[in-house]
Formats: C-alpha cells, sequence, structure tokens
C-alpha cells in the first residue's frame, strides 16, 4: 500500500506539528506517511503578520491538495479562513495544545514585573492590542521570524527586545516551555479564535482517507473551534480590529457546556469589548454567532484604532460558571 502524502509548510514548527500528525496516523491505522514539503506565500514575505491577509499561510497547500500533489495537510488551525474551501474537507481536529500566550524575558521576568519602557515584541496585532490595554507602559513592537529568531531577540547574543510574547503551543510543539517565563492568563491575554488546534484537511472526494483520519478528531476541541471561529467569522463581516475568542468545555448541571469567552480591542488598546456566553456542545456555532452580535450591538464595528470617546471604555466578562 503507498504511503499518504501530508503536505507541510517547511517551518521547525510546521513540521513538528505535521510530524506529530503522521506519527499518530500510522499508529492509529498502520498507514506509512510522508512528509512534503510546501512553500507558501507567507513563508516568503518578511510583512508583518497582520498585513500579510488572512489564508496566506495555507493557500499554497490548499492548491497542492487540490492537485493532488498530496493527500491530506495539517494547518495550524488560526490561519485557516473561516469560509471553508471548495472541494476540501477538515477531516479531523485534533486534541489541542494548550492555547494560551506565552512571554519570554529577559532575567524570568513576569509581564507585571518588566518596568515602563521595556520592549516587547509579537507578531500578532491581537497581542498588541491587548498589551497595550493592559496600561503597563510597555514599548511594544511588531516582529517576524520562527520561534528561534524570536526567541533570540530576548535570550540570544545580540538580544534587543527585553521579551517577546508568542503561543505557548508552539514552544509545546518544539519542546521548548523551559524558556517560559509566564504563561499568560487568558483574562489577561486573551487567545486568538482556534490558537493551539490542529486542522487535518483532505479533499472532499476522499471518503475513505475522511474515515481514516477521522479517528484523530478530538470532539471537545473540534466544539471549542467552532464556537470561537463562529464568533470570529460574524464579525469579520462588520469588524476590522483585533478579535480574541477562548472556548472552554466544562461539566454542567445538566452536562457539558461550552464556556465561550469572546473580545475586540483596538489596535491602540484604549477601547475594549469583552463579553462571554455559555450553551451546550451542539449549540457551538449558535453560541459564537450571537456572542458576536452582542459584541456588534455594543460597538465592535467602531473599535478601529482611534479613540472617539476620552478614555478607555471596557465591557467586562461575565462571571464564569
Amino acid at each position: 500500500m503507498t504511503a499518504l502524502r501530508l503536505g507541510t509548510r517547511g517551518s521547525a514548527l510546521a513540521l513538528a506539528q505535521s510530524g506529530q500528525i503522521a506519527d499518530a496516523v500510522r499508529a492509529a491505522t498502520g498507514r506509512e506517511v510522508e512528509l512534503v514539503e510546501v512553500v507558501t506565500a507567507g513563508d516568503r514575505s518578511t510583512a508583518p503578520v497582520h498585513r500579510l491577509g488572512v489564508g496566506v499561510f495555507v493557500s499554497a497547500l490548499r492548491d497542492a491538495l487540490t492537485a493532488r500533489e498530496i493527500d491530506f495537510a495539517v494547518h495550524s488551525y488560526k490561519d485557516l479562513p473561516t469560509a471553508g474551501a471548495s472541494g476540501l474537507h477538515i477531516a479531523a481536529v485534533p486534541e489541542r495544545e494548550d492555547p494560551r500566550d506565552a512571554l519570554i524575558a529577559r532575567d524570568g521576568r513576569t509581564l507585571a514585573e518588566l518596568p515602563a519602557g521595556s520592549t516587547v515584541g509579537t507578531g500578532a496585532l491581537r497581542r498588541i492590542a491587548q498589551l497595550h490595554a493592559l496600561g503597563l507602559q510597555l514599548a511594544v513592537t511588531p516582529i517576524r521570524g520562527n520561534v528561534d529568531t524570536r526567541a533570540a531577540r530576548v535570550l540570544g547574543p545580540n538580544a534587543d527586545l527585553d521579551a517577546v510574547v508568542l503561543a505557548r503551543a508552539g514552544l509545546a510543539r518544539l519542546g521548548r516551555t523551559a524558556e517560559i517565563t509566564e504563561t499568560l492568563d487568558p483574562m489577561l491575554m486573551l487567545p486568538a479564535p482556534a490558537q493551539g488546534a490542529l486542522a487535518v484537511e483532505c479533499r472532499a472526494d476522499d471518503p475513505d482517507l475522511i474515515e481514516l483520519l477521522a479517528v484523530l478528531d478530538h470532539a471537545p476541541t473540534r466544539a471549542a473551534i467552532t464556537a470561537e471561529r463562529a464568533l470570529l467569522a460574524t464579525l469579520e463581516a462588520g469588524c476590522s480590529a483585533p478579535v480574541a475568542a477562548f472556548a472552554e468545555l466544562a461539566e454542567g448541571d445538566d452536562g457539558d457546556e461550552i464556556y465561550l469567552r469572546g473580545a475586540v480591542i483596538s489596535p491602540d488598546g484604549s477601547r475594549d469589548l469583552r463579553l462571554s456566553r455559555t450553551g451546550t456542545p451542539a449549540e457551538a456555532a449558535e453560541i459564537g454567532k450571537a456572542l458576536a452580535a452582542e459584541l456588534l450591538e455594543l460597538g465592535a464595528d467602531s473599535i478601529l484604532g482611534t479613540p472617539t470617546h476620552p478614555g478607555a471604555r471596557t465591557q467586562h466578562f461575565g462571571a464564569q460558571p
């Protein structure tokens, strides 16, 4: 039986993620898997991440799938456009890695221990906005590069930053959690929708492979991601500000419940809307859409950078059940 061809970006993190999925497929099905590296537009560009556009890291992989050059692909789910791709199918959403953001700082410092004026680098507009919203008088700067490059700007011989913020999941998959000086509480730094999750995608006209890959699917993770991305998809129509979302499954009085937190933050951190909503896993998409509608009703679509009212205006999360 021929080996399955798994398409992946060539970065250390992408190869680590794809390697873990390949191992899981081998262990669960006995099928051999070979990795096929695909270069994406995002890998070739040096522009800031938030200026590259949604899907810049996945379009080449999807093109290779459509052209039947590979059999399936592994994506960081947060990189996927919210609209599905014609002819393709998300066959599995494996169990999510810790979705929180992480700080790597000089001298083992936490975020609160960084002196005013400290330079903090990150690649995500969502993180930049939330760092500004904390009011810690930090000098926040956008950065690009892989995990090695970013960490070296704090820990390397030519370090030029006091700290960087990046996804904990990537550090965990690379075996580098020892470098983390603080894992950031979601109440301080809410993650990106689908952060820490992977999407295993194949062609929709390959039912045998869809069935084979489904063994990797983790239902609680899929429900959480569905809620977060439904919120993002609804907000995309009326909001271009940084969006954050985090859904957790917990045991409720009548079975499992989803607790979804969502936020829209102006890039300068001066305006900040944060709400939460609960429901059942079966209602995941509806929970996300409803929470997005509430955020829009409160003015999420007007949070575009320059504050129109003096001072910060914040709507806090509801109490967690």
